[in-house]
């Protein structure tokens, strides 16, 4: 046994309480602070990365904004075309007899598409192309490409379907006019006549993209971050990498560009780092993507974190410090108790422990300083009770052997052999035997209910049959309560009370009624007669004899009703015992109350 609670010993890291409360205070504080720090950090990170978001998304929005301005601009120079009374009558008259009758409105209308293509470095070029087979751009002398046809191109296909409307291309290689190569987004519309029901043209106007690259190239969005645009249909209008446009940029997760709403954000994390997408929608079908990467949006992140630290360890050593002190105060009260214990472990129960605290520590100082008061007394009282115990047995022995009952009993025996009664002497004679072989059998205090039953039987079958007609008696014990446990001779003394102090007294006969219940955890019994009773005075004198008297054995030899009492307490308790109810000339009832206990 000692070597395994030796090995067990390195298992156990501390020994004294003062440890213990200081290892428990150290990791809670350590845990709360790692805690508060990871969340503060956490937190402030996903602060800034909100905050940067919504950055993002108010930059997109006033790009969308300028950029909606753009194109906006191009579409009243796109109405400025359809308003021009020379561009009308050229596209919609079909009677020109020679090319010299269509100069003067070719000149007009050119000169007109060169100012505004003067004016603005984003135009690369702009031209009407009449149903009637006309054109005119903003040169001079414009000629088509032959190997293009304008049905097959789809900035004209678009313009046609709309009717009217607005129609902005993908990015593609301007192929009409002959020799001429450029990257251009084409901005289309259809002409109508004057009365707006049929189409007689389409306007249309090539964008270099210059301003729409000034635009998002002035955007600031951290050292790697960009602005790029996309149509509708997932096809890049814009982005800095024009190069790789033609790739489609499958790294710009297009499929999820095109499905986000306008005015959300997405992030991506992938080999590319993590990357923040913020959309915005337009009102002709673009959708303007801020691309911001996190480590660029949260540049302070660093210093956040080297602070949070520097706290949590600062907070960690003061609260270390603050944990030792308390744990030192906390276990002094229990030191000062544990050296007192020590003190009664050796003998001395007249220490009194000093821990003068309003807590629970001061409480348990107060406890034993009452336990050791009360160890005395229990001392005494366990001597006191045995002594009493003693004493009730010895009574107890006195009532078993009760000369005078028996000189009575065989006076009473011998009569009825002179008078030849032989049956009655006989069962007198078993009675008695019975009796008294219950009263010697000295091995045990508790008894079956059954055998206290058929003890008080052959004592009351004594008694009535040398009162004769004077006394009459009923049992009434339930089967199913007698195979519990009673005390020894338990009845006897109240039913000899009875018969000697009731109703051996009484002119008329008198009867005696036992009975037995069952109350779940009690069992009781009642001893009933209707003998002259007693006066409360009496029945005060029972329980408190005035001195010089004793609640001892009564005149007949038993044992007194108090005495009986005080042996059922010992035995079972305080709770259990005896209570008399009596009133004068109307009999007496003792009722008599046990604990229901099996063999």
């Amino acid at each position: 046994m000692t070597r395994q609670r030796a090995s067990l010993l390195p298992f156990l890291p501390f020994k004294s309480i003062q440890s213990s409360i200081f290892f428990t205070f150290s990791c809670l504080i350590l845990i709360t602070v790692l805690v508060i720090s990871l969340n503060s950090y956490n937190l402030s990170v996903a602060a800034m990365e909100t905050n940067s978001e919504s950055y993002v998304q108010e930059i997109i929005t006033q790009v969308n904004s300028n950029i909606q301005s753009y194109i906006d601009n191009m579409e009243n120079i796109s109405l400025l075309a359809m308003t021009n009374k020379d561009v009308k009558y050229y596209i919609s008259n079909n009677t020109f007899i020679s090319t010299s009758d269509r100069r003067p409105y070719e000149k007009r209308i050119s000169d007109l598409f060169q100012a505004i293509l003067y004016s603005r470095k984003d135009i690369s070029a702009i031209m009407v192309f009449g149903y009637n087979g006309h054109y005119v751009s903003d040169r001079r002398i414009t000629l088509l490409n032959p190997n293009t046809k304008l049905e097959d191109q789809s900035w004209y296909k678009g313009a046609k379907s709309k009717g009217g409307q607005s129609v902005i291309s993908p990015p593609h290689v301007q192929n009409v006019i002959q020799n001429e190569y450029r990257w251009v987004v084409s901005l289309s519309r259809e002409l109508k006549s004057t009365d707006g029901i049929r189409g007689e043209g389409i306007f249309l106007v090539d964008l270099n993209l210059s301003i729409i690259n000034d635009i998002c190239s002035k955007i600031n969005l951290g050292k790697k971050g960009y602005v790029f645009i996309v149509d509708q249909n997932g096809n890049i209008i814009y982005h800095p990498q024009q190069q790789l446009i033609y790739s489609n940029l499958r790294t710009e997760q297009i499929a999820k560009v095109t499905g986000a709403k306008s005015g959300t954000s997405f992030t991506i994390n992938d080999d590319k780092g993590k990357r923040v997408y913020s959309v915005h929608d337009t009102n002709f079908g673009w959708k303007i993507v801020g691309v911001a990467y996190a480590d660029d949006l949260i540049a302070n992140e660093g210093t956040i974190r080297r602070s949070i630290l520097l706290y949590a360890i600062m907070g960690i050593l003061f609260s270390l410090l603050l944990s030792l002190v308390l744990s030192y105060r906390m276990s002094k009260p229990i030191r000062i108790l544990q050296r007192d214990m020590k003190k009664v472990e050796r003998g001395n129960f007249n220490i009194r422990t000093k821990i003068d605290q309003p807590n629970e520590i001061g409480q348990l100082g107060r406890s034993f300083n009452l336990m050791l008061a009360q160890i005395k007394n229990l001392m005494q009282e366990i001597i006191h009770n045995q002594e009493n115990k003693r004493k009730s047995e010895l009574m107890l022995l006195q009532s078993q052997i009760n000369p005078h009952f028996l000189y009575n009993t065989l006076d009473s025996i011998v009569w009825m052999g002179e008078q030849k009664k032989h049956e009655e002497v006989v069962l007198m004679t078993s009675a008695l035997a019975k009796l008294f072989r219950a009263s010697i059998t000295k091995d045990k205090e508790l008894v079956p209910i059954k055998v206290e039953v058929e003890h008080i039987t052959n004592y009351l079958l004594i008694q009535k049959m040398r009162y004769n007609e004077q006394l009459e008696y009923d049992i009434d014990v339930p089967e199913e309560i007698r195979g519990f446990m009673t005390l020894k001779i338990l009845l006897q003394p109240f039913v000899e009370n009875a018969i000697y102090h009731g109703i051996r007294n009484k002119p008329e006969p008198g009867k005696i009624v036992i009975r037995a219940r069952d109350l779940g955890q009690m069992i009781q019994f009642e001893v009933e007669d209707d003998g002259l009773g007693m006066t409360e005075e009496q029945i005060g004198q029972i329980w408190n004899p005035p001195e010089g008297k004793t609640s001892g054995p009564t005149k007949s030899g038993g044992i007194g009703i108090a005495n009986v009492n005080e042996r059922v307490k010992l035995y079972f308790g305080d709770v259990y015992g005896i209570q008399i109810r009596s009133e004068l000339e109307e009999g007496t009832c003792v009722t008599i109350t046990i604990p229901k206990m099996k063999e």
